[in-house]
This record gives C-alpha cells, structure tokens and sequence, in this order.
C-alpha cells in the first residue's frame, strides 16, 4: 500500500490520499484529543502529542500539526499510523463503522433561516454542494452551512481550511463572490 501526500494551502496541514475510501459518507472532524475518542486511527494520531486537528474526507485525512512541530519528522510517524490502520483493515470508529456516529451537524445552525428564504437557502446549498465542497476538499478540508439571514451566509471551515492563513480569503474572495454572483439575495459571507 502507498500512501499519497498533499501539501494544503494551511502549512500546518498535509493531505494523506490512502487511494480508498475514508469516509463513505459526509466528513469528520477531530478538533482535541477528547473528540477523537471516537476514532481509533484519529486517537492513534492525536497520541503522538504533535498533532491538533483530524478530518477524514471521502478519500483523504488531513492531518494539522502544532504549532512549530516540523513536518519532517511528524509526516513519517503519520504514514505509519495511516499504514497500520489501513493495511489491517482496523475500523474506522469504534463500533466497527460510521453507521451512526455523528458528522459535524449542519443542523447545528448560527441562526435560523426565515421560510421565506427557502428558494435563496436551496439554491446557496447547491452552490456549496457543487462548487465550494469540491474545491475545498482538493485542499483538504470542508464546509458546513450554518445559516442565513438578512442577506448573511453563515459558513463553517472545517479541516485543513480552518485556522489557514488564507481561510478568509477563502470566504470573502472565493466563497462571496462566487454566491453574491449566482444568488443576488446573498451579500456577505461571514464565518461561523
């Protein structure tokens, strides 16, 4: 087995392509050691002390280093803990599989959208689904829609995008523009 590794736009952050699939279905996030109990591949890497952040992705895992831990000596304990897990075909959850286990719930909404908003609401998620999930997941991370109101798009990055140095960037160039410019009723997007 051979494992891929991407560089993300987040230098704390590397991309790790096992060449199958991680998560079936949605995406995961670890933010802390006590998160990742859930997850014995996520808490095998949360041991080795250097590391603050797992995401699982459909084919990926994006491991965030500390701060001012160097990646050349993190990066092959990483692959050998991706290796490990892999290769014995160990579960990713506790419990065998993701059946059940909980994805960052997008229910868990900034604020709640107005009934009137239902059309403008469906078309940003389409956006998100078919233009801005895509293109963050290429660096390794995810969004999660977190709300609209009053012309406001509550977002949340997730993975490799958060805490990047480039995240707002990401929302208000990126993100923004591409809304404001296929739904006129959006005019900002702000982080959630």
């Amino acid at each position: 087995m051979f494992i891929e590794t991407e560089t993300t736009p987040n230098p704390a952050s590397l991309k790790f392509l096992p060449g199958r699939t991680v998560m079936p279905t949605g995406t995961r996030e670890f933010a802390s050691p006590e998160a990742a109990e859930a997850s014995p591949l996520a808490q095998a890497l949360f041991d080795t002390g250097e590391v603050v952040n797992v995401f699982y992705g459909w084919d990926f895992v994006t491991v965030t280093a500390a701060p001012g831990v160097d990646w050349s000596a993190l990066k092959p304990q990483v692959v050998a803990i991706l290796l490990d897990h892999f290769v014995s075909e160990a579960p990713l959850f506790k419990g065998g599989n993701a059946d059940g286990i909980a994805v960052p719930p997008e229910e868990e909404m900034v604020v709640e959208s107005d009934e009137a908003d239902a059309d403008t609401v469906a078309a940003i998620h389409e956006l998100l689904e078919t233009r801005v999930r895509p293109a963050v997941a290429g660096d390794g991370g995810d969004i999660a829609y977190r709300g609209f109101k009053d012309g406001v798009v509550y977002l949340t990055l997730q993975g490799a995008c958060s805490g990047c140095p480039s995240s707002t960037a990401t929302l208000k160039q990126g993100i923004e523009s591409l809304l404001k410019h296929y739904v006129p009723e959006v005019v900002e997007v702000r982080a959630a």
